[in-house]
C-alpha cells in the first residue's frame, strides 16, 4: 500500500513563497506520473501541476510561471514551489500519484493573506 504525505503547508502573504513536499512510501519512479490538486472551500478539486515519469511537466494558466513541480528520485520526494502566491491559491493541495490505479495525501492547508 503506497502512502503519500503532504507537508510545507501554512499562512503566507501575498506575493510570498511556499514550497510543498509530498513523501511517498515508495520509489515513486514506479508511478506513471504525479500530480498536485488544491480544493478551496466550495469549488472543485482542480488540478495544478503535473509531472510525468519521463519529466514532462504541465500546469495551468492560472499558476503557469509562479509554481514549478519537481520530484527526488533518491528521497522518492515530490515539491511544488510556489511563488508569488495569491489569496487566490488559498486551498488545501494534495498529492496524487498513479500507477494502475491513484492515490492520494491527506492534503496540506495553503492561507495566503492579502
Amino acid at each position: 500500500q503506497v502512502q503519500l504525505v503532504e507537508s510545507g503547508g501554512g499562512l503566507v502573504q501575498a506575493g510570498g513563497s511556499l514550497r510543498l513536499s509530498c513523501a511517498a512510501s515508495g520509489r515513486i519512479n514506479m508511478f506513471d506520473r504525479m500530480a498536485w490538486y488544491r480544493q478551496a472551500p466550495g469549488k472543485q478539486r482542480e488540478l495544478v501541476a503535473i509531472i510525468t515519469s519521463n519529466g514532462y511537466t504541465s500546469y495551468p494558466d492560472s499558476v503557469k510561471g509562479r509554481f514549478t513541480i519537481s520530484s527526488d528520485n533518491a528521497k522518492n520526494t515530490m515539491y511544488l514551489e510556489m511563488n508569488s502566491l495569491k489569496p487566490e491559491d488559498t486551498a488545501v493541495y494534495y498529492c496524487n500519484a498513479i500507477t494502475t490505479r491513484s492515490y492520494w495525501g491527506q492534503g496540506t492547508q495553503v492561507t495566503v493573506s492579502s
